[in-house]
């Protein structure tokens, strides 16, 4: 069986589906089990060197929820953006721990979009 991640990314891939954060697992109640609008999401997925939060394979979307962190490795996030666009043909969202828990519906309706475009 062919991986696309190597046994160590995807062992921290399955520690991180454990220690989701707050806004992680409630974007998760909404996207879990085909739930939202039919499509399947999957949660801390490994592709390549990285970890995305979530991954809808049909749509090659990826969305991903910056903590406050991620203010700190900007340029990280950027590379990680720029390799999931150019080496695997994915778009990225993000959105912030903040619009996650107080925009819910917003967010919702921004990765609605992102489906249909």
């Amino acid at each position: 069986m062919r991986w696309r991640a190597s046994v160590t990314v995807q062992t921290r891939a399955r520690q991180l589906r454990q220690e989701m954060t707050s806004a992680e697992q409630k974007l998760w109640r909404h996207l879990r089990l085909g739930q939202f609008r039919g499509t399947h999401f999957r949660r801390q997925h490994a592709v390549g060197r990285f970890i995305v939060d979530f991954f809808c394979p049909k749509a090659k979307l990826v969305i991903e929820i910056d903590g406050d962190t991620h203010a700190v490795q900007a340029e990280y996030d950027a590379e990680r953006t720029r390799w999931l666009r150019e080496q695997k043909g994915y778009r990225v969202i993000r959105f912030t721990n903040q619009e996650v828990h107080h925009y819910i519906e917003s967010v919702l309706q921004r990765i609605l979009e992102a489906l249909e475009e």
